[in-house]
């Protein structure tokens, strides 16, 4: 009965979660909200630009947090945190191998539309926050779905599913991933490791969102400089390379890609199919993680914390895929041994152009790995905190409860097979994001007047405590 419940599982996550209806799905929704918004996160790319860079470095004072929990930038880094992980290092390598140099264009086609979904289901949940009981601001999916569409037991559904992935894609996967490198890399007990990651893990959760994306703050630029710069160095080394390499890129996206080498080629559909799942997978756009992070920011305009939400897919997917994609094609693993397993191709391709290069993606896998379990903790917990809002002192409970079998999730994910977990973190991953794109849909008459007020003059600061519910649809205050 158990195998077949997995088998049947598999086969949702293949064919319907993380297949081609996901993807148009996706794609479609993202053609949607394009339209809707006119265009303005490409047409007004240079606004995006500035209001995200320029505050890059900008510490703010007490006085300035006093109505938000974090900064700007704290609130991408967390949400980074979650998204730069295994999808940017080991889910490309799977893409280039199995679907050929063209799925790189299709992951940029699936990054382009994550830009605009991001950056819409940022914007609600900045408008639509409110504050829990101890006066701490919060949002997220369920909050706009429940406050704005009034239909709460589609918020619910969400918040179980985001609450159930956390345990799968956050704890255990992300655990699993950075214990099996370090422990190949090293040599390290996976005992050892488990009680070393989970022991850090718990000294950053119970200090809350502060903690938390004070750590990410550091934590996540530094992983993404020293990965990219790496990165960098082997593609110098192969600059000869790096032409041919990106117009393979485009002619096998409409061609497909021969058999060559021990690549068994594949097709312009599946080249398109795999590239682009793998684009989800790795921004997380349309799953309604990240608005939970980016709900905690303090900021004048909803939309203008929506800028971050479309620079945070631009740098995960266009930045950081991209160069990883590059390393991979131009060292010519991808067609060299079928039997290479995607993590292993990774290394290698560091490996064969800087000495010790395979480290840097042990390296890497290990921060990007933490950063993720410590991110994926922390909407795990929104989620838990909504299922419970109506009863403050069993959320209470319930909260301490989580955190316990959090990190001990993080554990067994250091020293078990989870084959079976993996299956699970992405059907519950899928699940996430069918209410959160209905709800996207529903409120796209939002998002437009919200959009519409803030590009009509985004050099203007608007004070803290201006009130968009003008501009709002509230079935449920």
């Amino acid at each position: 009965m158990f195998e077949f419940i997995m088998s049947v599982i598999a086969a949702l996550n293949n064919n319907v979660l993380w297949g081609l209806p996901m993807v148009v799905l996706m794609i479609g929704t993202g053609i949607f909200l394009l339209i809707i918004t006119k265009g303005v996160i490409f047409t007004r790319f240079n606004v995006v630009m500035r209001y995200t860079t320029k505050t890059l470095f900008h510490r703010p004072s007490k006085d300035e947090l006093e109505h938000g929990a974090i900064s700007p930038f704290q609130a991408v880094c967390t949400a980074l945190a979650a998204t730069l992980g295994t999808g940017n290092i080991v889910g490309v390598a799977l893409a280039v191998a199995t679907g050929g140099p063209g799925a790189i264009f299709w992951l940029w086609l699936s990054a382009l539309a994550g830009m605009v979904i991001k950056f819409c289901e940022v914007t609600l949940s900045v408008a639509y926050r409110t504050r829990n009981e101890r006066g701490e601001i919060v949002g997220g999916p369920m909050y706009y779905i429940s406050r704005g569409l009034g239909t709460k037991w589609l918020a619910v559904l969400f918040a179980i599913f985001g609450f159930l992935a956390s345990f799968g894609i956050g704890a255990s996967v992300q655990a699993n991933s950075l214990a099996g490198s370090v422990n190949a890399t090293f040599g390290v007990p996976l005992p050892v490791i488990g009680i070393v990651v989970a022991l850090l893990a718990g000294l950053v959760l119970i200090g809350g969102i502060k903690r938390i994306s004070h750590l990410t703050e550091v934590l996540v630029p530094f992983a993404a400089v020293f990965y990219l710069l790496a990165a960098f160095i082997v593609l110098i080394m192969n600059a000869g390379a790096v032409p041919e390499a990106f117009a393979m890129i485009f002619r096998d996206a409409f061609t497909g890609t021969a058999a060559v080498g021990g690549f068994a080629g594949a097709t312009v559909m599946y080249a398109c199919r795999v590239g682009m799942s793998r684009g989800v997978f790795t921004h997380e756009a349309g799953m309604g993680s990240a608005p939970i992070a980016h709900a905690s920011a303090d900021t004048d305009h909803p939309a203008r914390q929506g800028l971050w939400g479309s620079i945070e897919v631009f740098f995960d997917s266009i930045v950081m895929c991209t160069i990883t994609g590059l390393v991979i094609i131009t060292s010519g693993l991808w067609c060299a041994d079928p039997m290479m397993s995607e993590g292993a191709m990774s290394s290698a391709a560091f490996g064969q152009s800087i000495p010790g290069g395979q480290y840097v993606v042990t390296v890497g896998l290990m921060l990007f790995a933490y950063a993720t379990l410590i991110a994926w903790y922390y909407y795990g917990e929104k989620c838990v905190e909504y299922l419970f809002r109506r009863v403050p002192k069993a959320g209470r409970v319930a909260i301490r409860v989580y955190q316990v079998a959090y990190v001990a999730m993080v554990f067994a994910g250091c020293v078990l097979n989870l084959d079976v977990v993996w299956e699970l973190a992405d059907c519950f991953n899928g699940l996430m994001a069918i209410p959160n794109l209905i709800a996207l849909i529903a409120l796209s008459p939002v998002i437009k007047r919200l959009a519409q007020d803030f590009f009509r003059d985004p050099d203007r600061r608007r004070p803290r405590d201006t009130d968009y519910s003008s501009l709002l649809t509230f079935r449920d205050k």
